[in-house]
């Protein structure tokens, strides 16, 4: 399978012309019977000797990380983080394998954080609440560099947002090191880091609304990474783990996952829906046990998410081209275009409106 970053890197290094690869582009979008952008594309898997190099790699960085620990759990890290390096610039940098690649980076990110934080355990043995929260700023901001550097080297899309996460801590540590008593404020505290994360991505997403460069594939991983904080803060807030929720808190729930799914049809990324999904499963499920179908509570449950989800799923571009049409026409110019030139036979192309 090939993305659109490979497509871009073969238009720039002359393999083909730009308009064969918007040929094949309207090709793939003609036998789909749907429009690229709308695919959310990016390359997790180029064959399975991914899958095989992921389980050398993991069985040799576990080895490195056991037999340096046996030492000094600093120096474990500290192996799998130089290990990790090592092979991306093998397995990264030459052959562009993208599932090795993603986990080379999260090791490697790892294994600097262990290292950081294994030299500051043995340097500050003792050390109160304030003192914790400094050590985790600065293990952040250094894990951050790291990411930084990594990034400037391999490219790798999700390294943005896993440096993205770093800052987040890294903000997250910052407050409480002002007060250790704001640790109970910990779930706004993921809010912010996760709208930031949030504002960020679309403004990678601004930048390709037809998403045929690599900057979509990091606004990808980036809304990946926000959704989690966002839903399950504000989840948090309308009591989903305080216990029984009563009919009017999931009735909420389900009102405020229909609003995610309008957000996430404007923006045309699903992350908030997954993200959320466990959530409204939970409130939907406590709505038919109010109602009485106590035993089959979950089978409905299953049935009504389950077709509401696949039905947004084959209607998803009519379904978003009804959501933008509700919205200011500067929003829309700035938001993934609902379509783009697709061929539908060798002489005849056709352009989406609102």
């Amino acid at each position: 399978m090939y993305s659109e970053s490979d497509l871009e890197s073969a238009v720039a290094a002359g393999a083909i012309t730009s308009d064969a690869a918007e040929a094949l582009r309207n090709h793939v979008a003609a036998q789909r019977s749907t429009v690229l952008v709308d695919e959310e594309s990016f390359r997790l898997l180029s064959g399975f000797n991914d899958i095989f190099v992921v389980i050398a790699s993991i069985l040799l960085l576990t080895a490195l990380g056991w037999i340096g620990s046996s030492v000094a759990p600093m120096i474990g890290a500290a192996l799998v983080a130089t290990a990790s390096w090592g092979l991306a610039e093998f397995f990264t940098r030459k052959r562009r394998m993208a599932l090795p690649s993603i986990v080379l980076l999260l090791t490697f990110a790892c294994g600097v954080a262990g290292t950081v934080a294994g030299v500051v355990d043995l340097l500050m043995p003792s050390r109160d609440g304030r003192g914790e929260a400094l050590i985790g700023a600065g293990t952040a901001l250094i894990t951050a560099i790291a990411i930084w550097l990594h990034w400037r080297r391999f490219r790798v899309p999700i390294t943005v947002a896993v440096g993205g996460v770093s800052l987040v801590c890294l903000l997250a540590a910052l407050i409480l090191a002002i007060d250790p008593l704001l640790i109970l404020q910990l779930n706004w505290i993921a809010l912010l880091g996760g709208l930031c994360l949030f504002a960020f991505a679309m403004w990678w997403d601004i930048s390709d609304r037809v998403r045929q460069t690599r900057r979509s594939d990091v606004a990808f991983w980036l809304h990946l990474a926000a959704a989690p904080m966002i839903a399950h803060s504000i989840f948090y807030a309308l009591g989903v783990f305080a216990g029984r929720i009563d009919t009017p808190q999931a009735a909420m729930i389900v009102a405020f996952y229909i609003f995610l799914a309008g957000v996430s049809l404007a923006i045309d990324r699903r992350a908030l829906l997954v993200s959320s999904l466990a959530y409204v499963l939970y409130a939907i499920s406590t709505l038919f046990k109010d109602f009485g179908a106590v035993s089959l509570n979950l089978a409905l449950t299953g049935l009504v998410i389950g077709s509401a989800l696949l039905l947004l799923s084959a209607f998803w571009h009519p379904a978003r081209r009804a959501v933008l049409r509700m919205l200011p026409v500067s929003w829309r110019d700035r938001l993934p275009v609902l379509d783009r030139p697709a061929a539908v036979s060798s002489n005849t192309r056709q352009t989406a409106v609102f």
